[in-house]
């Protein structure tokens, strides 16, 4: 996701959508990213996952009041409806996101 197209993909999708804030210098950035690869694969029918870069994005972060990497909002309706921080093991991310989707 970039500026330009966050908007049409992250606020007005047809299903909730998780979006992945994370930077190129975060470890746990990329221990988190082939965990949010197997959940977009799992949950597709139901959930989409993006990423955007926040270092190339900041006034996105800046409108989300994003304070660290990697954070994770899920967006339905266009509307953030949970928030979580820090990289977590894929079962807990699920567990957390299971009374969303």
């Amino acid at each position: 996701m970039t500026k330009d197209t966050f908007d049409a993909q992250a606020l007005h999708a047809d299903k909730p959508v998780l979006v992945e804030f994370w930077a190129e210098w975060c470890p746990p950035c990329t221990m988190l990213a082939p965990i949010l690869d197997e959940i977009a694969i799992d949950y597709a029918d139901r959930l989409t996952v993006g990423k955007i870069n926040g270092d190339d994005h900041p006034e996105i972060v800046a409108r989300y009041g994003v304070m660290g990497f990697p954070t994770l909002i899920l967006f339905r309706d266009g509307e953030p409806v949970h928030r979580i921080v820090g990289a977590k093991p894929k079962r807990l991310l699920l567990s957390d996101l299971a009374h969303h989707v």
